[in-house]
């Protein structure tokens, strides 16, 4: 065999060994995330994908449901909240890593209808005049979202007033699906989900002291400390290209 014939099969014989390296190195991760994250993790996942070469899987849902299936054994690797209680709570009871649990997003609570007559830049007035038939929040007991919209309502004093109003969505992403279908007039929503629906209508940013500030933890759950793309899928959320996605979808960066 010739000398370049030779060097040309020595190169495709590396070049096939680092494909197959490569292929067997790629892992999958699957990620529950917080219903409020849907419109990011749309543009980080294939970000993510492509520059990892891992693959992800995301499962939306409310936060409070995922500590539950996490509880009962669910194959997830991944937990990114909409608060910061749930992945303490997975960290204390050992179902998750203490040392991976971060900030990876700070929400904003919105006040929203699709119709931009409904309200005013003063949400709060038109909460107080009761001038709708429905209100839509997330469930309090196991959506971060929901409960901050009840804190809301407390401290405005009419959470007790508007109780025979309020329609809960089993999630935030529920809860904004509701409220753009016109089952009611207006609904307590994640700011991202307002900023990435592209039709803004009446929108209230609830004021932060209204409600305490909903910082979303993520943490990697023990099951998958040992896997490569749960930890780089971790690190990816706090890099510069992931943290400008957050940011322009209306969170705070911690």
């Amino acid at each position: 065999m010739s000398r370049p014939a030779l060097f040309l099969r020595h190169a495709f014989v590396a070049a096939l060994f680092a494909i197959t390296a490569s292929a067997a190195q790629a892992q999958e991760v699957v990620a529950a995330v917080a219903a409020n994250f849907a419109a990011a993790m749309t543009r980080i996942e294939p970000a993510f994908e492509q520059v990892s070469g891992h693959q992800l899987t995301v499962v939306l849902g409310s936060s409070g449901k995922f500590v539950a299936q996490i509880q009962q054994g669910a194959p997830f690797d991944v937990l990114l909240s909409a608060d910061a209680e749930r992945p303490a709570l997975l960290a204390q009871s050992g179902l998750g890593v203490p040392a991976s649990r971060f900030t990876y997003a700070i929400g904003q609570l919105a006040l929203w209808s699709p119709d931009p007559d409904r309200f005013g830049a003063d949400g709060a007035t038109y909460l107080r005049t009761g001038g709708f038939r429905h209100l839509v929040i997330a469930n309090p007991a196991v959506a971060p979202y929901g409960a901050v919209a009840q804190q809301t309502l407390e401290k405005l004093g009419l959470w007790s007033v508007v109780q025979d109003k309020i329609v809960r969505g089993e999630d935030i992403g529920q809860a904004y699906a509701m409220t753009a279908s016109g089952a009611a007039e207006a609904g307590f929503v994640a700011l991202s989900q307002v900023l990435a629906g592209g039709k803004p209508g009446s929108t209230w940013q609830v004021p932060q002291e209204l409600y305490p500030p909903l910082k979303q933890d993520a943490i990697l759950i023990t099951r998958a400390r040992d896997n490569p793309a749960a930890k780089a899928l971790l690190d990816y959320l706090k890099s510069p290209p992931a943290r400008a996605v957050i940011a322009e979808l209306g969170y705070r960066l911690p």
